[in-house]
This record gives structure tokens, C-alpha cells and sequence, in this order.
């Protein structure tokens, strides 16, 4: 292809269009092909009209192989190469006045800036010319090359007047080589002065060794020996500076003042920068690598990643001194210089804080003054570049800032302070205390940390004002607050007051939403507990009323609050009633009447959020956060009790602040694992446990709180983002304390140390972030049904061991044991495998023991705990461990359709469980599985489990436990259903029938008589370990209730329905009465836009919501399947407006839970309703198909989803739905006349007598002809008199429900027809 043969790049919106048009025009000249850019008239005479025609489609495709996606879209409908030559430079190169002005102020204003590459100045230049070319702008050469002097810089104004001077006239091309030559003529110039661009640091540091044994004399360009120098002028004074040891000719005070002066002098001169020299590697040498001034000694500092040491050759910046008797610098060129001595130097930081440059060799005969980043790096700091500034921090603050300078040096941001004294150096300056303390506090107030400085509670430390911190502005940023009320409180527990806070859009780690406060007004001191619901408030208060009473032996006199129902209900009014506690409420929309409450809430929360950020822990940490937070603010001074602590007045005795950390720093707690083991475990900090002198610590780790008294806090350091998964339902509740009593203090008597050292070295393979498994978003009819009973698991209280380990350490591990033991008897009874030796060249599959404790019916069995061996089925290889995969699981139509059955005839219905299901399948493959743990074999412990039968957890198992129970079934005259694989019914010789339905291990049975279903049980029991669990009750989290007298069946979902809302904090939402409101109006123009946005969506659970929503539609709820339907659409890219419409259909479910589907109202046969909604799509105009099929007048099939293909009319619409009804109307059919020979399909009702007529009528071609012939199948099966389509009035239509959002009498009658009742 000649895009590949060429390399000419595809054509965009950011490629040189000039440029790539001449190398195009070059691929089609090679080709010849150019003629064609000319138009097919303009080409020569000499081609047919057939060759022309060719050459141009050539052409045409060579042009658009060579264009971008984005631009071969808006150039596609040009059908020559002429037309699109032309579109492509209206495109790209519009000649337009306003193109024309834009190039031509980019020619004028082009300039050569100092120190910048000439090359780059000419090839833009030059780019600028090939624009105005392609615009037709013509231009004179003289006055272009004008233009290129006019845009030189003052420094090449001898070059300009050279040019101008030298000659009459001029072109823009005799300008381009003279410029280009003078500019590589530049480069070659060698100053006499230089001392070379690389730096090599030699010699020894020995500082105590008098005989340099000839070294320095070698290296010294100027033959003087600093030993020989100092005897000889030993007692001779300095008659500059007055000082003893030297003469006035080698005084360095004089010769740096000689040195600035002659600078100042002659005027600043550029700076000569470079690219260093490779240099040969010194076995006792130091590498530096810096930029060298030739002409001044420069008074920046020079930020260098090659130098070993700190260097400057300013003497009189040095705060101490001592001389060295050895080492030299060895310049690029191979000269040297020496080293005078060492000491250290102050320098003024970019934020103001004094800080000292410690070991710096002083060099009199540098230019620069060098930090060595490699000194720092040994010293424990970091250092980072990014956007030119180098930036060195320790820990989480940043001591130093370089700024890139053209010279592609970085300069430091400060300057030195000079002065005779030496000031000894600290570990941490007074901004660095006062900012250590500042985080240490919670991020205190500046006023709040002087008054604790003064009273000298912070170590003896002072603190100074307090640096910008850009926590507190993401954290305190805030309105202009109201003014405050005063109270004249004059005792503890006089006046309180108290606020709910919540719901948190993200749960904590223990499940709460809600944050109950109570403050007391004399003491201010603050109280936090932490809430699942708002209904737990009454509760809270009570206790803690108790608590406090007994704790002060005062009462409670007044109690301020808002309206809210949880602090006004009848219970909260007759405690405070019976209690004498006098009630003092807001006035309605007025929260700053309860300005206390709302005001300590938003100081927590603001602390919270500076917490976080400054930990970079998740959202789900929040709980633990405002427990700290309340912790520190009874310890902080309060303006409203005269800058005295709350547990100061609370208790009467001042604070401890000694033991207090950084929240989140990393900590390590001691443990003891064994002798070989680590001796700590490494967590985060998560502030201070009640009632407990120790500190309460998070480990990532194995995910639980630690409480432990002996810590080592690094608090220099932060870890990095914690990717926890915010799964707080699933944490064990009691690691985490939802009350927190904010009382006491740790005190640890062991020393705690706290580090100042750099903390240490992350490890990412052990604390990698895991991937987070997702629900797919898609859901065929079999994953929905795993994945939703998986959902609803999730929300249970229950807590199962997660593994072996845990499982015999829990309170429960007794009956875990007995769980294990009666699954390992079951396998050695079934005889699943053997012991045998791994044979070469195989792997054995791994196995884990999974867990689950199963809630017994309420009065019929007690709770379960059941141990299933797992064996881990993802490593097996397609191919070779196994072939095809099935999983036997039954339509809910079916089981539907066999309940309606039950119903109408009054059979028995019974339930059973296959213990160990797939262990009945026999295995095809040979496949190797480690041994149970818990249950190795003494003596054999290097054996493997040859596996015989199928095991749980492996690819084939559900498909080979499906073949052994399908071929015992058909063996005793079982007929399997030719509609749905997992039905299986037999007609007995008196005409009556028993009816089988299977989902994988779990089994339905109905008949006529109790002695049917007990001998199929008894068939069962012989083949298969079988356990009997009597009536019907539940079954795909399904609920199944009979009455009997009445002939009627209930199915309902209440529980799960319970359980999805509480997962998604909606149980104590305000119910709705449609799923749906007319006022959604949703499409993808709703889908997130901004950046604000799609971060807002990605922690919105809308995938699990939509798809625990879609579970309970297709199990019991056909009155959610238009609004299951519109939101399942967006689930790719969902927005706001999205998640509102799931919310909304929550609320719905959370007034309708007792909802169920009711069978046996009617005798009727099943009856079918379908109705259409044209272009009901807002997307791609689709029209919506809705159908529901009734059996004795309850829902048995229902279905609400987009049409296929586009429809052109509303009678278009209905006929493709009647289709869509029918196909579904004759797979019912087959169903029931397999089931029972007397049930016929009798109607399928529509609501347009113009699509009945259209499906019984051929005569209208002419609107029908566009209809895909897939939807005319159903004419035969009418004119068949297979279906019956019959009118129905729109009011008497309950499909009219899956198609649109309705009314509420409307949306009532149409669930009453279909047998939906509470």
C-alpha cells in the first residue's frame, strides 16, 4: 500500500496541511496519477473516457487511504479527486481574510528568543511561508528575508548590520544560509576562559592528615600548597579584614568583593549552558555533572542529581568553617581544582524557613554553587520533577523547590543568608513543628495550637504562624456563617443539644449512615454515635441519657433539636414527657436556630475530610474519621468557653497530648507468628479506642481493626491510595465500633517511638490493589439468577468464615467442623476420587472449603451450616480438562406455568434437594486435585485426588450431573419436555399427570396424589442421596404460600425484595405509587458529560441496582418491566437522571413489598394481551413490544422490551408485537399440551383493529412491503387457526403497563387483570 511504502502520516486536524499536500502530490506523480487533482475534463485528450474514469478512482483511493477517521467523515461524499482536493483544502487551509490575517500576524510577531535553537526559529518560519503559499499570499523575497533579521535578537545585531551593510539586495534564501552558518560558527567558538562543562569531584576527605603526599601540589593549577602557605604566613594579620592566619593578597573576603565588583561592572552577561561531557569513572572520585558561568561567580544554587557533595566557592558564606589538607575538582578539560575545606551554609527557602546546607566543600575556583540531590536522597529526602519544578519533600512536606531555567538547569527557589554567626542546624525548623502538630491535631486552627503551645502541652514546642494548607482549604472552605446565639448555661448537662447528620452517600466500614452528636453548652463537649437507621435514634439517646445521668449524677434539663420524626415521634415525646426534660425545637426551614449542632456537625465533618485527604483513605473510612475527630475537639480550645478545652471543663483536669498521632500514618503493630516470623504487621492508624488504653489500627492486609498498645508510628510518611473495596456490609461488624464514647486517652506505657527517618520501602507486590470483580452488565436469563441470589446473600447479617482458618477459629466452629466432616463422608460414600501419585506433566487443580449458614423456614427448620469442597475450576484449560458446558436450570415460566397448573386442579406440591449434586456426574477427563485442606491423609501427604465423579467448581460438573439425571429420569418413564429441557412430567394409566422440574439441584414436584410424588421420591432416594424438604415454600428466593380452602397459590419475593433494599439504603425511603413517573423522560443525552460528573457516577452502584431490579421483574413482578426495561438501556454509561429513575423504582418497591402474583382467581385457559408504544425509544426512535400471559387469571409470561427495527407507523408498531406475542403464544402452546392435553392457547388480545386486519389480510402491500418477512410468519399461523387475535379496548388491556408509564387508577386495573395483589 503506499501509505506503508511512502510513510507520508494520515491527514488530521493537527498535521502541517502544506507539507503533507506536497508529499501527497509526490505519491501521486511516482504513480501517475496527478492529473487527476486536475479534474477528469482537464485531463489529457489521449485517455478514453473509461481511463479516466479509472485513474481518477485511483486517485480517489489513494487520498483516502491517507486520511484520519476524523476527517475522511466529512470529506466521504466527494466523488472524485479533483472535488475532494478542493473540500480537503477549505478543510484544512481556508483562504478565507480571517486565515489570512491570523498567518500573517504569526509571520510578523515570530521572534528568535535568547539562548533558543535557530534551527527550530527557521523550520517554523519556514512552515509560516508554506501556509501563506497554499492561502496564495504572495510575498516579495527581499521583504521576506527582512522579516527573518527583523526577528533576530539583540545579541545578533553585528550579524544583522553584517548583512544589511555588506551587500545592495538580499533574498530570504541568502539570509537562511548565512544565519544557518553564523549560528554553527557560534558553537565552535571555545572560550579561553572555560573550564569545561563536566565536573569530575576527586580525592579523599581526610580531613586529620597533614602530609598530602605531593597530590595536591599535582593537581593545583597554580603549583601553591595550602599547608606550605599556612605556616609561612602563621601569625601575620590581614589588614582588610583583620583577621589572623593570612595576608591582605590572599584574602578571600577582598578577592570576592574585587570579583562582584568587576561583575557589576561589566554588566550581567548571558549565561552559557550545555550538555555534559561522558567522562572516565574515578574508583575514588565523586561524578558531578553541572553548567559552569564563565565570566562571574554565580550567587544561585544549582539543584545537581550527579554530585556526590554540596559545593559552593563563596567563603563568606560559610557559617563554620575547617580546613581540608586534600581533595581537588577535575574539570572536562582535565584541570583541576581544589578543595579549601568544609562546613555548612544557611539558606532562605521558597516558604521562608531558614534551613542548613551541612558537609559543603568549599571550591573557590567554581562558578556555581551545587546541592547534591544524591546527599539529599542518602538523608532521607525525596525529590520529584514535574512541569519544570524540582521538588525535594520529606515525608509529606516539601522543604525545597527548583525552577528549569533555559539552560535546563534547575535553580533553587531562595537565597543564601549570609553572616558571621553559625547557627547550629535542626532536624525540623519552627514551620516544620508548628505543621507537624498542625496535622497531628486533626488540623487544628493556628489560635487553638498557641494556646496549647502556651500552656506547654506540645513537648515544650513553640508555634509559629501557620503555612498555607491546602487540606483544610478542600476540607474548612466555607459560606458566611449566621450569627450565634448565647446561652447562659450554668452547670454540665443543663442544656443540650443534639443532630442527626446523614445519609452518607458511601457506608462506613461498619454499615452506619447516620451520625447522632450531642453537646453538652456549658462543657461543650461532644458525643458521636454512629447509626444504620434514622428509626435507631430513640434507642441511642435513651442509652446515652442513661449513661451520662449515672456518670454526673446531674439530669438532663432541655434538649434542642429540629423537627425531624426521628426526635418527634410519640415514644421520643413521652421518654422526655415522663422525664421532665423541657423541649426546645427549631422553627420549620430554620436550622440555624439549632446553630450549635449544625455547626459542630460541619466542624467534624471538615476535620473528617482533611483527615481523609491528608491519609488518602477511601470515602468508607468516614465513621472512623469523625470518631478521631470528635476525640480531638474535646481537646481543643474552644472560643465559647473561653478558650478552655471541653474535657477540661467536662472533668476538670487538662488534657494529655503527648500520646496523640497523625490520623492514617502508617503504624506497625507488634506480633508475635513465630520465631522465624515478622515481629509487626504494617497498618494504617485509625485513631483512639474507647475505654482501652491502646491505639486502634487498620491492616489492609487481612481487612480488620487491630487494638494493640505497642506501635512505632511513622508519621513522616503516608501510604499511598488504599484501593479498598467499600463493601462495608460484608465487614464483620464487630471489628468496627459504631458507638464512640470520646472519654479516654491511651496511655501506652511503653515508650512509642516516633520516627523521623524516611519510612520504609513500600512493597508493590505485597500491598498491591486488588482488582475489583464486577457484575457483568449484561444478564442472560441464568446469570441473573446466580447473580441476584449471590446479591441477596450479600445483604444477610450473617457472617460466614471466609476460609479453613477461620472456620475452626469462629464461635460457631463446631458446627463448621461437623458441616466439613459430613461433606468429606459424603464424598468418601460417593467415592468422588483416590489417592494417587501426580503423574509428570500434570497439575492439579486447586480446591478450597467454601462456607454458608442458611436461614431455616421461621417455624419448620431450624438455621443450617453447610461446607461445600470447592474445587477451583478456573484454572482448568478449554480442551484439555473439559469440552462443553451446560447448567440445568429450568425457564421461570415454566415453574410459573406448572404453579398455575397446581392452582387451577389443586395438585400436591412438594420440594426436594440432591445432596451433592454434581458429585453424581462422572468424569470424562482425568483431572488431579490437591487434598481437601483440614483433611490431609497422614503419611500421603504428597498425594493428589484423582477425581472420579465431578466435583463443584468444575467447568463440567453441572453438564455431566445433567446427563446422569436426564438418562435416570427417561428410565422411569419420565418424558423430558421438548419446550424446556428441564421439565420433565409422566402421564400415569388413570390420566392423571406428575410433573418434574429441575434448577441444578433443587426439584418441584406436583401430582394428583400424595403416593405419586412419595414413589418418585423413593426413585429419587435410591439413585441419589436426596433430602426431602416436605411443601413447597421457597425456591429461587421465591416464596410460595397455598390456600388450600380457597384453591389459590401465592408467589411472592418480599424477602429478597426486603433484602435489595436495604443493600441499597432505600428501606426507609418514601414510598411512590407507579414504577415509573411521566416525568422521566430518559435517554443517552443524559449520560454523564463533565468530569465531575463521571466521577460522581463511577461510585453509583447502578449495575447491581438495575440488575437486582431485573431478577425480581422476571421472578414475580410484571409490573416493573417497562421501568426495568428503560433503565437497563444506559446501564454501558448511566447519569444522574438515571440513577434518580433506579431510586425512583425503589421507592416503589419500598410501599409495594407485600405484592404478590396470585393464581387460581379464574378458570380461564391462558389468555395473551400485547400492545405496541410507537417510537417510544427518545434514543433511535424504536418502538417499544409489550405482552403478558395470564393462566386462570394470573401473569405466567410477560416481556417489555425495544423492537429490532425501526417502525413507520403505529399499526407497523402493533403488528411487529403481535408477532413477537404469537411466537411466544406458540411456544406456550407446545408447553401445555405436553403438560396437560386439555389446555389450548384460545386469544391473544390487541388493542389496533388496523394491525388485526393487517395480520388477516394480504391486501395492503403497499405499507407492507418494507416489513421484514421474518414478521409475516404470523399470518399462516392465523390463517392456521393456531392463534386466535382478537379487539380489546385499551382500558381492558393490562400489556398497556409494559409499554408506557401510566396513571395510578389506570396502572391499578391493568395489575388487577393480570393478578397482581398485595
Amino acid at each position: 500500500m503506499a501509505s506503508l511504502k511512502y510513510e507520508i502520516p494520515l491527514l488530521d486536524r493537527n498535521t502541517k496541511f502544506a507539507l503533507w499536500q506536497i508529499k501527497m502530490q509526490a505519491v501521486l506523480a511516482q504513480m501517475d496519477l496527478e492529473d487527476a487533482l486536475l479534474g477528469i475534463d482537464k485531463m489529457p485528450s489521449t485517455l478514453t473516457d473509461e481511463e479516466k474514469k479509472r485513474k481518477d478512482r485511483k486517485a480517489l483511493t489513494q487520498l483516502h487511504l491517507h486520511l484520519s477517521n476524523e476527517i475522511l467523515q466529512d470529506v466521504m461524499k466527494e466523488k472524485t479527486a479533483a472535488a475532494l482536493w478542493k473540500r480537503l483544502e477549505q478543510i484544512c487551509m481556508s483562504k478565507t481574510l480571517t486565515s489570512k490575517l491570523h498567518m500573517k500576524q504569526r509571520l510578523y510577531a515570530h521572534r528568535l528568543e535568547e539562548g533558543a535553537s535557530v534551527h527550530e526559529h527557521l523550520t517554523v518560519f519556514k512552515e509560516i511561508l508554506s501556509n501563506l503559499e497554499a492561502m496564495e499570499v504572495q510575498y516579495d523575497k527581499e521583504d521576506l528575508g527582512l522579516i527573518l533579521l527583523c526577528s533576530l535578537p539583540p545579541s545578533y545585531s553585528t550579524f544583522r548590520d553584517t548583512i544589511l551593510y555588506s551587500r545592495e539586495s538580499l533574498t530570504v534564501d541568502e539570509v537562511y544560509d548565512s544565519l544557518t552558518s553564523y549560528d554553527k560558527m557560534k558553537h565552535l567558538v571555545v572560550k579561553p576562559n572555560s573550564q569545561g562543562e563536566g565536573l569530575i569531584v576527586r580525592g579523599r576527605q581526610d580531613r586529620n592528615v597533614d602530609d598530602d603526599r605531593g597530590r595536591t601540589q599535582e593537581r593545583n593549577p597554580r603549583g601553591k600548597s595550602k599547608g606550605r602557605s599556612k605556616s609561612s604566613n602563621r601569625g601575620k594579620t590581614c589588614n582588610f579584614c583583620k583577621k589572623k592566619g593570612h595576608i591582605k593578597s590572599e584574602c578571600y573576603k577582598l578577592q570576592n568583593k574585587i570579583k562582584r565588583e568587576a561583575a557589576n561592572q561589566k554588566g550581567k552577561q548571558p549565561e552559557n549552558s550545555g550538555e555534559a561531557d561522558v567522562v572516565e569513572d574515578y574508583s575514588d572520585g565523586e561524578l558531578l555533572v553541572a553548567s559552569v558561568n564563565d565570566s562571574k561567580v554565580s550567587e544561585e544554587w544549582i539543584l545537581d542529581s550527579g554530585c556526590t557533595f554540596h559545593m559552593s566557592p563563596n567563603r563568606d558564606w560559610f557559617t563554620t568553617y575547617e580546613t581540608v589538607s586534600e581533595g581537588v575538582v577535575l574539570m572536562g578539560n582535565n584541570a583541576s581544582c581544589k578543595i579549601a575545606g568544609v562546613g555548612t551554609i544557611k539558606v532562605k527557602m521558597f516558604d521562608g524557613v531558614v534551613r542548613t546546607l551541612s558537609d559543603v566543600r568549599h571550591v573557590p575556583e567554581l562558578k556555581r554553587n551545587l546541592i547534591s540531590l544524591s546527599t539529599l536522597d542518602s538523608k532521607g529526602y525525596r525529590y520529584t520533577a514535574e512541569s519544570g519544578v524540582l521538588k525535594i519533600s520529606k515525608g509529606s512536606l516539601v522543604v525545597m523547590k527548583g525552577q528549569r531555567k533555559i539552560a535546563k538547569l534547575y535553580v533553587l527557589q531562595g537565597s543564601t543568608v549570609t553572616g558571621d554567626a553559625a547557627v547550629a542546624s535542626s532536624s525540623l525548623s519552627d514551620d516544620d513543628i508548628t505543621k507537624l502538630w498542625h496535622m497531628r491535631l486533626g488540623h487544628m486552627s493556628e489560635n487553638g495550637m498557641a494556646e496549647l503551645s502556651k500552656r506547654g502541652l506540645l513537648n515544650g514546642q513553640g508555634i509559629c504562624k501557620l503555612n498555607f494548607c491546602e487540606h483544610c482549604v478542600f476540607g474548612k472552605q466555607k459560606r458566611v456563617r449566621f450569627t450565634r446565639g448565647i446561652h447562659n448555661t450554668k452547670e454540665t448537662l443543663e442544656y443540650i443539644h443534639s443532630d442527626l447528620w446523614g445519609p452518607s452517600r458511601v457506608p462506613s466500614r461498619g454499615g452506619a449512615n447516620y451520625m447522632l452528636t450531642f453537646i453538652d453548652d456549658f462543657s461543650r463537649k461532644v458525643w458521636a454515635f454512629f447509626l444504620k437507621q434514622k428509626s435507631d435514634v430513640f434507642s441511642t439517646f435513651k442509652s446515652w441519657k442513661i449513661m451520662i445521668e449515672k456518670q454526673t449524677g446531674k439530669q438532663i434539663k432541655y434538649l434542642r433539636t429540629d423537627n425531624g420524626l426521628e426526635f418527634c415521634s410519640d415514644e421520643f415525646n413521652r421518654l422526655c414527657k415522663s422525664e421532665g426534660i423541657m423541649r426546645h425545637l427549631t422553627v420549620r426551614h430554620t436550622p440555624q436556630q439549632n446553630g450549635v449542632a449544625e455547626r459542630m456537625n460541619r466542624t467534624i465533618m471538615e476535620k473528617v475530610r482533611c483527615m481523609l485527604s491528608n491519609a488518602n483513605l477511601p470515602k468508607s473510612f468516614w465513621a472512623e474519621a469523625a470518631s478521631t475527630a470528635c476525640f480531638l475537639i474535646n481537646r481543643s480550645p474552644s472560643v465559647a468557653i473561653e478558650k478552655k478545652t471541653p474535657q477540661e471543663v467536662w472533668s476538670g483536669n487538662p488534657a494529655n497530648y503527648s500520646d496523640l498521632k497523625i490520623f492514617g500514618c502508617p503504624a506497625y503493630a507488634h506480633v508475635d507468628n513465630g520465631k522465624l516470623e515478622p515481629r509487626s504487621i504494617k497498618c494504617v492508624f485509625l485513631g483512639y479506642k474507647a475505654g482501652v488504653k491502646g491505639y486502634k489500627l487498620w491492616c489492609p492486609e487481612n481487612r480488620k481493626v487491630v487494638i494493640s498498645r505497642d506501635v512505632v508510628f511513622d508519621e513522616t510518611a503516608m501510604l499511598p491510595n488504599l484501593s479498598l473495596k467499600d463493601s462495608s456490609n460484608k465487614e464483620n461488624q464487630k471489628q468496627v465500633e459504631h458507638q464512640i464514647n470520646t472519654e479516654s486517652t491511651p496511655q501506652a506505657s511503653t515508650k512509642i517511638e516516633n520516627r523521623v527517618a524516611s519510612s520504609p520501602q513500600y512493597s508493590i507486590a505485597k500491598n498491591r490493589t486488588r482488582r475489583e470483580i464486577k457484575p457483568p452488565k449484561k444478564y442472560a436469563e441464568v446469570d441473573l439468577v446466580a447473580y441476584a441470589l449471590n446479591v441477596a446473600e450479600d445483604i444477610d447479617a450473617n457472617q460466614e468464615p471466609f476460609n479453613y482458618s477461620e472456620a475452626i477459629s469462629c464461635e460457631d466452629s463446631e458446627k463448621w467442623m461437623f458441616a466439613m466432616q459430613e461433606e468429606m463422608e459424603s464424598l468418601h460414600k460417593n467415592r468422588t476420587w483416590d489417592l494417587v501419585k501426580l503423574p509428570k506433566g500434570k497439575k492439579a487443580v486447586r480446591c478450597k472449603w467454601v462456607f454458608k449458614k442458611k436461614e431455616g423456614t421461621p417455624g419448620v427448620e431450624e438455621p443450617r451450616y453447610k461446607a461445600r469442597l470447592v474445587a477451583k475450576g478456573y484454572s482448568q484449560i478449554p480442551g484439555v480438562d473439559f469440552t462443553d458446558v451446560f447448567s440445568p436450570v429450568v425457564k421461570h415460566s415454566s415453574i410459573r406455568a406448572l404453579l398455575g397448573i397446581v392452582a387451577m386442579h389443586d395438585l400436591e406440591l412438594e420440594q426436594l434437594d440432591v445432596k451433592t449434586a454434581f458429585l453424581h456426574g462422572e468424569l470424562e477427563e482425568d483431572i488431579y486435585m490437591q487434598q481437601p485442606e483440614g483433611f490431609i491423609v497422614s503419611e500421603k501427604e504428597d498425594y493428589v485426588c484423582l477425581l472420579k465423579k465431578s466435583l463443584y467448581g468444575l467447568k463440567q460438573s453441572p453438564r455431566q450431573w445433567y446427563k446422569r439425571f436426564d438418562s435416570f429420569m427417561t428410565s422411569h418413564d419420565f418424558k423430558r419436555s421438548s419446550f424446556d429441557s428441564c421439565v420433565y412430567f409422566k402421564k400415569n394409566s388413570d390420566g392423571s399427570f406428575v410433573y418434574l422440574l429441575l434448577y441444578v439441584d433443587d426439584m418441584l414436584i406436583a401430582a394428583k396424589d400424595k403416593r405419586e410424588i412419595r414413589k418418585v421420591k423413593a426413585q429419587l432416594s435410591e439413585e441419589f442421596e436426596m433430602k426431602d424438604l416436605g411443601p413447597a415454600k421457597k425456591i429461587l428466593g421465591m416464596e410460595i404460600l397455598r390456600d388450600r380452602k380457597a384453591s389459590k397459590l401465592y408467589l411472592s419475593q418480599k424477602g429478597y425484595i426486603e433484602k435489595v433494599l436495604c443493600r441499597f439504603n432505600m428501606q426507609s425511603a418514601k414510598p411512590v405509587s407507579t414504577p415509573l413517573a411521566a416525568h422521566f423522560r430518559l435517554s443517552s443525552a443524559l449520560s454523564p458529560q463533565s468530569d465531575n460528573e463521571i466521577e460522581y457516577m463511577s461510585h453509583v452502584p447502578y449495575s447491581s441496582a438495575v440488575g437486582s431490579l431485573m431478577y425480581a421483574m422476571v421472578c414475580s413482578r410484571p409490573d416493573l418491566s417497562y421501568a426495568v426495561s428503560a433503565v437497563s438501556r444506559y446501564m454501558a454509561n448511566p447519569g444522574k437522571e438515571h440513577w434518580k429513575a433506579v431510586q425512583w423504582i425503589l421507592r416503589y418497591l419500598r410501599g409495594t413489598t407485600n405484592v404478590c402474583l396470585q393464581f387460581g382467581r379464574t378458570k380461564d385457559g391462558v389468555i395473551g394481551y400485547v400492545d405496541a408504544d410507537f417510537a417510544g425509544d427518545l434514543d433511535r426512535r424504536r418502538s417499544l413490544t409489550g405482552y403478558v400471559f395470564t393462566i386462570g387469571g394470573c401473569a405466567i409470561s410477560w416481556k417489555a422490551t425495544l423492537q429490532t427495527t425501526v417502525a413507520l407507523s403505529t399499526t407497523e408498531a402493533e403488528y411487529m408485537a403481535i408477532t413477537e406475542a404469537c411466537k411466544e403464544a406458540i411456544w406456550l402452546k407446545g408447553l401445555f399440551s405436553e403438560l396437560n392435553e386439555d389446555l389450548q392457547i384460545s386469544t391473544v388480545f390487541c388493542d389496533s383493529q388496523s394491525a388485526i386486519f393487517l395480520t388477516k389480510d394480504q391486501m395492503f402491500h403497499e405499507r407492507t412491503k418494507h416489513i421484514d418477512i421474518r414478521y409475516h410468519f404470523v399470518r399462516d399461523i392465523i390463517a392456521r387457526g393456531d392463534i386466535v387475535v382478537s379487539k380489546i379496548s385499551t382500558h381492558e388491556n393490562p400489556a398497556d403497563m409494559m409499554t408506557k408509564s401510566l396513571p395510578i387508577t389506570k396502572f391499578d386495573h391493568c395489575l388487577d387483570l393480570v393478578g397482581v395483589h398485595c
